[in-house]
């Protein structure tokens, strides 16, 4: 699918990978709904963007009513623009390590639990099945009538997960096994899925770690030997949506690195 003239969802659009996704399909001609709780980044985004081309909606992807209103009022931008959906980026999503047991010998809290496994997978798929009607019935394009595709992020937690991220990798190992039932159930629509994996990334989730556990991870990577830029990550997606053959696939972006059980 062409990125020009198409809309695309963008949940945590405001920051880090989610932001770089806006900027890279905006700067290819594309629009971009980003849906976000920070306004202020949001906002300055919107405006560094310029030219109309992003529109910012708050979203809280852990409430229905607040998906269902963000979805909402981008369906009624993009009657506006006349810049048919082709796809939504489910970017949002959250971390909060913590070891299942503590030194004290007590269970972490389910609580966290459940806000990890909320953000990250309820919430993924909420926003996906409100926007999926309007994709849907949508005009098919191209020889192979295609109507979009839903691009969701796991984690390479989703396949070596370290200590301490037990929710983590919980969470980020069911978006990636939703991959293939999605793309299935989707296919009759001409609508694709493709999830998209990375390892250690800049982002606002990994500024919040300590030096000694990035240094750390650095030394566990291959090649190259240092965290993924935003831009990187943005590359795929642009990809994502352009190549029609990738479909049903989860996409490790990792430099070739294998998350170690201890460090």
């Amino acid at each position: 699918m062409k990125i020009e003239g198409r809309t695309f969802v963008v949940s945590g659009g405001a920051s880090g990978l989610g932001r770089a996704c806006v900027d890279d399909i905006c700067n290819r001609g594309g629009y971009a709904a980003i849906l976000d709780m920070n306004e202020e980044l949001a906002v300055e985004a919107v405006k560094e963007i310029g030219g109309g081309k992003a529109k910012f909606f708050e979203c809280n992807v852990l409430e229905t009513g607040s998906i269902s209103s963000a979805v909402k009022g981008a369906l009624e931008w993009v009657k506006e623009t006349g810049k048919e959906v082709g796809g939504v980026i489910a970017a949002a999503g959250v971390g909060n390590p913590a070891k299942i047991l503590d030194r004290n010998l007590q269970p972490f809290s389910l609580d966290d639990f459940e806000f990890v496994m909320n953000v990250n997978v309820r919430g993924t798929i909420d926003l996906i099945r409100q926007v999926l009607p309007h994709m849907a019935a949508t005009t098919p394009v191209g020889v192979d009538e295609e109507r979009g595709i839903i691009i969701m992020v796991s984690s390479s937690a989703a396949f070596d997960g370290q200590p301490g991220q037990v929710s983590y990798a919980a969470s980020k190992g069911a978006i990636a096994s939703l991959t293939l039932p999605l793309t299935r159930d989707l296919a009759r629509y001409g609508i694709r899925v493709v999830t998209i994996a990375p390892s250690i990334f800049d982002s606002r989730m990994t500024a919040m770690m300590s030096e000694k556990v990035r240094a750390s991870l650095i030394r566990t990577m291959e090649f190259p030997r240092r965290p993924g830029q935003p831009h990187e990550f943005a590359q795929l997606v642009t990809q994502s949506i352009e190549n029609i053959m990738l479909n049903g696939v989860v996409l490790r972006l990792d430099g070739g690195m294998r998350m170690p059980s201890k460090m």
